[in-house]
């Protein structure tokens, strides 16, 4: 098997369960070593348990790979920090950030909490921004010091960011959020060699268990591996000309989900009353939003 990580350092958060375990097992089956960062919360964030973690690591091992725990919170600008510093004094350096941790706090957004709301804005958006900050820093350290540079970010935004899902207020907030900061990070850390892109995916997890019922097709086409597959190309040398992209990515099929683009446009005028006539005319002319669901994969 053509191992396309072979030697590189990888960091993977959220790694004890569901995708991030696939990501961290791929990545070692393709010659990463790994640091298996999960504090063990549950789906919406409470407690601490380190043994998924443990788990995944000794999976590795068994497999022959190097891997290490962590479980330092995401969202802590030290533990991030830390996490980066673990992945460089265990391994000799960092090559890949997969940032996929996350919890859920599905609720109407008029019955939604403050905490509700900002657990999930703090551990997706900011438990993205703080590892790579972190991250970007070593990297430009690397560059400045004029050691070859060949780096990737990979993190995980959401279908419901892309396109909307009802009940989901803060995660979707946070999603579209990734899929932004994605692509700003693209620009900002290409001068130093690293690559940014997203992935929305569509698997089967804990997060996404008892949503509705799957057909046994449709589970094996979201087996979390799929997503892995993809990941672990875009971990790889061969993704270093792929940058600021979102994919969405499932069994059926990985596609380029493509960003805000500009629409119809009417003359401006300093009038409000003379405004609908032609706010109607670029609506009529202006794509629908993008619903949540494609059924037209099922057809690839």
């Amino acid at each position: 098997m053509t191992k396309l990580c072979e030697g590189r350092v990888a960091i993977v958060t959220g790694a004890g369960r569901g995708l991030g375990r696939a990501h961290a097992l791929m990545l070692a089956r393709h010659g990463a070593k790994v640091v298996v960062n999960d504090m063990g919360s549950s789906a919406a964030g409470i407690g601490e348990d380190q043994t998924p973690a443990e788990e995944v690591v000794q999976a590795i091992r068994d497999l022959g790979g190097e891997a290490v725990v962590d479980t330092a919170d995401v969202s802590s600008w030290a533990g991030a920090q830390a996490m980066v510093a673990r992945a460089v004094e265990s391994f000799g350096g960092l090559d890949i950030l997969v940032n996929n941790a996350g919890i859920l706090r599905d609720r109407m957004m008029i019955n939604m909490t403050e905490e509700e709301w900002d657990s999930v804005i703090r551990v997706h958006l900011k438990g993205t921004f703080a590892p790579t900050h972190h991250a970007g820093n070593y990297w430009r350290a690397q560059h400045k010091a004029g050691k070859p540079v060949d780096a990737r970010v990979i993190n995980t935004s959401s279908h419901s960011g892309l396109f909307c899902n009802i009940g989901q207020a803060n995660y979707a907030a946070a999603k579209a959020g990734i899929a932004s900061f994605s692509i700003v990070a693209a620009r900002e850390l290409e001068r130093y060699g690293v690559t940014v892109n997203a992935i929305a995916p569509r698997a089967t997890t804990r997060m996404t268990e008892g949503l509705r019922e799957w057909t046994p097709e449709q589970l094996e086409r979201r087996d979390p591996e799929w997503i892995a597959a993809l990941v672990t190309w875009l971990a790889s040398s061969e993704a270093r000309g792929v940058s600021g992209k979102v994919f969405e990515a499932w069994g059926y099929g990985y596609a380029v989900a493509e960003s805000w683009q500009h629409g119809a446009i009417t003359p401006a005028s300093k009038d409000p009353a003379t405004l609908g006539k032609s706010i109607a005319e670029i609506i009529r002319f202006s794509r629908k939003n993008a619903g949540i669901d494609r059924d037209t994969w099922l057809d690839v």
